[in-house]
């Protein structure tokens, strides 16, 4: 199967969809996620506005992404770590790759490695106060 980049709404969804199917199933991380969210369509159309937004500068994703972590992180005790960023990026990183190659795949990639630095740093700074 000949891959091609990400192009529009309809290739997010395909890949926000895909890759949420695997964190939920997943040992590590899967439980932060399936024990948090009640209305999984909904929030997939979030994430795919949120990646919308970051893949094509649109503007339709509203929310606070650093302040809806941190409530998952107080809800699970502080027991958020750096490694479970590291099953999230590398379930990402699968996923892209599974279903796209490009310049818009490569910009996926490395936006979400430096969204998953900045969300666990501003969770480490979260439970200095």
């Amino acid at each position: 199967m000949t891959k091609k980049d990400i192009e529009n709404r309809e290739d997010v969804f395909q890949l926000v969809s895909s890759f949420y199917d695997k964190v939920r199933k997943d040992q590590e991380i899967g439980a932060f996620f399936n024990e948090t969210i009640d209305d999984w369509p909904a929030h997939i159309e979030k994430l795919t506005d949120f990646w919308e937004t970051n893949l094509f500068f649109v503007s339709k994703f509203r929310g606070n992404p650093m302040r809806a972590h941190n409530q998952v992180d107080d809800h699970f005790d502080n027991s958020i770590e750096q490694k479970h960023f590291g099953v999230w990026l590398n379930l990402w990183f699968q996923t892209v790759d599974e279903l796209f190659e490009g310049d818009r795949a490569w910009i996926a990639k490395n936006r979400a490695r430096n969204i998953a630095s900045n969300l666990f740093m501003a969770i480490y700074e979260n439970r200095q106060r």
